[in-house]
């Protein structure tokens, strides 16, 4: 199973490392991973779910 957000489905994102002199730059590719932490979702019972930060901060604001 691949890591991804339990609620939008974010994945991690392919990009390009930053380079700062020179005029032929070598760009390095890198990894973007999304802020996944494990959450218990109502909706799911006491199992916990990878849910991403911004997911798992909207989730709170919708449950006050």
């Amino acid at each position: 199973m691949a890591r991804s957000c339990a609620v939008c489905g974010k994945v991690s994102m392919g990009g390009f490392n930053p380079q700062s002199v020179g005029m032929n730059r070598v760009r390095a590719h890198r990894r973007y991973q999304p802020n996944l932490q494990p959450t218990r979702l109502p909706t799911s019972g006491a199992r916990r779910v990878l849910v991403c930060n911004r997911c798992r901060r909207s989730l709170e604001k919708t449950a006050k």
